[in-house]
């Protein structure tokens, strides 16, 4: 396969009627990035999800397709998207349709032109399309978050994110690390930048995760967290000018 320079990520789990619009904005958003690729990792999808990518990868070289046999969840999705990555520089959407590929661009131009230290640049949700009581529980876990780990970001829950791969892979993994980034990446010393995106109705099918299910996970993620940032590594080697 040709050289990349970026690589977009996008976790899918019974997404299959959302895919194919999703596929076309992200090639057109994209058209001024080439050469790209797009990985397409199926969570366990129990839908025609797989048949839509493998009429897709068909006639798209630049689309890579990966399948958990079983649902891992978002996290890990995300993780093997990113391990199968060729570029340097990877951007993550979710498949649902609600994060506009149009703000890509702007996600991934400081990573790929900016200052070495920059390691994620996280979007931040503008006019939320979510119901009430979706909006109302993010805010109150995103005031939470907030207060608990001084990550300076109102919104980790936004699937627009640009990073380092690298620097990701580095990262401690466990499941939910997706809704934590900006904490993380900070806690290794990287430099964060966040940029408001846009925000959409969902387009076909339904969520795979109910407020409820995100709060009791969130609270034992959040502890967990807190404690990776109190553990982390305090130091780092120094040059000491010594040449072989």
């Amino acid at each position: 396969m040709p050289p990349c320079h970026l690589s977009i990520v996008i976790p899918v789990r019974n997404e299959a009627d959302n895919l194919p619009a999703l596929l076309d904005e992200i090639d057109a958003a994209l058209a001024a990035q080439a050469p790209y690729e797009v990985i397409v990792v199926d969570d366990g999808s129990t839908d025609a999800t797989a048949a839509v990518l493998a009429a897709r990868a068909a006639t798209a070289p630049h689309l890579r397709v990966l399948r958990h046999p079983r649902s891992g969840g978002q996290s890990a999705a995300i993780h093997s998207g990113v391990l199968a990555a060729r570029a340097d520089v990877v951007a993550t959407l979710d498949g649902d349709g609600q994060n506009p590929p149009a703000d890509l661009p702007r996600l991934v131009a400081p990573l790929l032109g900016g200052p070495p230290g920059l390691g994620l640049v996280a979007g931040q949700r503008v006019g939320r399309k979510d119901t009430l009581s979706k909006r109302l529980a993010s805010r109150a876990a995103n005031a939470i978050r907030s207060w608990a780990l001084a990550d300076g970001t109102r919104d980790t829950g936004c699937g627009l994110k640009a990073f380092r791969r690298d620097a990701f892979l580095r990262l401690p993994y466990f499941d939910h690390m997706h809704r934590y980034l900006p904490a993380l990446f900070a806690r290794d010393g990287w430099q964060i930048r966040l940029v408001d995106v846009g925000h959409r109705p969902r387009g076909a099918g339904r969520s795979n995760y109910t407020n409820l299910q995100r709060a009791l996970v969130g609270a034992v993620d959040l502890l967990g967290v807190m404690w990776l940032i109190r553990r982390r590594k305090k130091a780092q080697p120094a040059a000491t000018g010594e040449s072989e």
